[in-house]
């Protein structure tokens, strides 16, 4: 039996084929170094070659990981047989790279001393940066101070702005910086994961349940809010401004369901309108590792490959030395279609509301009306929050450890638990297509002084099966100005990521509303304050409002009409 490595090899090989890209060497030679750094200390660093003769255009991988250095090597031994070279290092305390392993604060400056040595080499006729997730950190941290030889970067699944990879609306994503942090932790961590998202306070659980103290972690787990000092100082603050000033072409390309989406996006939008005009954003439907996450359908078109995405850029990039020019293609799940949509954002034809209703469904059971009509709301829709039975995660957009949760999936039947409240609507008599952010916005009634609330958007097909399209969480605290007084009714909104679904004809749009979503997002305690400092919980009721002069309703942008 074949094992998974050896699976993730012949699938890379089956790219590569795919690519189109034309075989020139039959073999590849493969150099080692320690490359030193302006302070002293020494990289390890690979280059890959087909011919030790000539000038040759480089593509540059800076990573951490060196338990994928196999991976790597292969890499780099087809792009080498295909005319180009690579150099691959490994980050600053890992693999056999000397120094202190801390995540991220050494990239810029490393990365710089790299790109300097690499295009100072006679044999290097140009250079392009190619990395995802942390491997496009890497690209990013120097994307605005690099040499004349660069031409571009291609950066998939990351983006500059850490925060909103890490917070919604107050509450962290477990599953994206609690299992990073505790499967690169620079040790073996043995402590049970779950576990260690539940532990309270939360912020002492490297030293209770990790074995040692990690500041980096806690830094995370306690600047909650974006205008923190941690996240506007520093290395964090330096990212983020970085896109503002890049000149280069970059391919950016992320998935609706990976936790970098957000960050990324903003990149994007950050980005120079120099860079801008050269630049690609690409926007498909799978996971942080580039596999169809749609539980419920094997597209035909889904063209998840970035293998072959990457090698055709800098072909045309590096070998035909053409100037890429602006575009962006996203793919839209229902439709199993890519369109161009000629700017960023998606250029919206409508919006249209639907609003939450107290009255029961008479042809959904254990469900609410959602309507178009506002008219034709009345009524509250109540229940009790406890802390300690959080509802599980099911077809997220922003998890790492569970990737079997991500994704868009069949989900629980209407009336599943007593603290989850669902809405529906009619029939759609016309196909409805979303393109770009999804907004809930709720009246409501909490006897607690903060608390959550977390919304999932789901189409319920003709068959009364449901599959979840966007799903978030928000906070009184975050969207109140001022403290909350528990009795009142005050407004949250649920803010979504951008998305492009096709709602078919006949399909129903379906609302769960509740105020959990774990291990998606940490579990609020129902007090206020910072939530890694909570050493307790307790129970919430939680009203919706649904009358006339307290509305709830979801805003739904149409990028085509029927």
């Amino acid at each position: 039996m074949i094992n998974e490595l050896e699976q993730i090899k012949q699938r890379i090989l089956k790219e590569y084929e795919a690519s189109g890209l034309p075989v020139i060497y039959a073999e590849a030679y493969c150099d080692e170094m320690m490359l030193p750094m302006s302070d002293g200390a020494a990289l390890k660093t690979y280059i890959f070659r087909g011919c030790k003769d000539g000038a040759m255009p480089v593509i540059l991988q800076r990573s951490p990981y060196a338990h994928a250095l196999e991976i790597y090597k292969l890499h780099g031994r087809e792009l080498a047989k295909r005319g180009f070279g690579v150099v691959l290092q490994f980050c600053r305390g890992t693999g056999e790279s000397e120094g202190e392993w801390n995540p991220n604060v050494n990239e810029r400056k490393d990365g710089i001393d790299t790109l300097q040595w690499l295009c100072a080499l006679p044999w290097v006729k140009n250079v392009g940066y190619w990395g995802g997730s942390y491997l496009a950190l890497t690209g990013w941290c120097m994307a605005d101070c690099i040499p004349d030889k660069v031409r571009g970067m291609y950066l998939g699944v990351y983006g500059t702005d850490r925060f909103t990879s890490a917070y919604e609306k107050g509450l962290f994503r477990h599953d994206v910086l609690t299992a990073w942090a505790m499967e690169n932790a620079g040790y073996e961590v043995r402590a049970d994961y779950m576990e260690s998202c539940k532990y309270r306070p939360h912020v002492e659980v490297d030293e209770a349940l990790w074995g040692r103290r990690l500041s980096w972690y806690r830094d995370w787990v306690t600047a909650t809010t974006a205008d923190a000092p941690y996240w506007q100082e520093g290395f964090w603050k330096m990212l983020s401004e970085i896109p503002s000033r890049v000149k280069i072409p970059l391919f950016i390309t992320d998935a609706w369901y990976d936790h970098h989406l957000g960050s990324a996006i903003k990149s994007y939008e950050k980005l120079s309108e120099e860079a801008r005009e050269k630049s690609t954003l690409r926007l498909g439907c799978w996971n942080h590792s580039g596999q169809n996450c749609i539980g419920w359908e094997d597209p035909e078109n889904l063209q998840n490959s970035e293998i072959v995405s990457m090698t055709k850029w800098f072909w045309d990039l590096l070998v035909e030395e053409r100037e890429p020019q602006k575009k962006t293609e996203v793919y839209v799940i229902g439709a199993d279609k890519w369109i161009e949509p000629g700017a960023w954002p998606m250029p919206v034809k409508e919006i249209r509301k639907l609003y939450l209703s107290g009255n029961y469904s008479e042809k959904v059971k254990n469900a609410r009306e959602l309507t178009f009509e506002q008219g034709e709301c009345a009524g509250t829709a109540e229940y009790d929050y406890d802390p300690e039975n959080p509802v599980p995660s099911l077809g997220a957009e922003a998890m790492l450890r569970s990737m079997d949760k991500v994704g868009s999936l069949f989900q629980p039947e209407t009336g599943f638990r007593a603290d989850v409240v669902s809405f529906v609507s009619r029939p759609l008599s016309e196909k409805l297509t979303i393109g770009g952010k999804l907004k809930v916005h709720l009246s409501v009634i909490s006897d607690c002084e903060d608390t959550a609330f977390s919304a999932k958007i789901m189409e319920m097909r003709a068959d009364g099966t449901s599959v979840n399209i966007r799903s978030s969480i928000t906070t009184i605290a975050a969207d109140c100005p001022k403290r909350y007084q528990p009795g009142e009714i005050t407004e949250v909104c649920v803010d979504m990521w951008d998305i492009a679904w096709e709602v078919k004809t006949g399909s129903r749009i379906r609302i769960d509303i509740s105020s959990s979503d774990f291990p998606q997002y940490a579990i609020h305690s129902n007090y206020p304050g910072i939530w890694s400092e909570q050493r307790q919980t307790k129970t919430a009721h939680q009203q919706i409002c649904c009358e006339a002069a307290h509305p709830s309703w979801i805003e739904i942008p149409v990028i085509e009409k029927a």
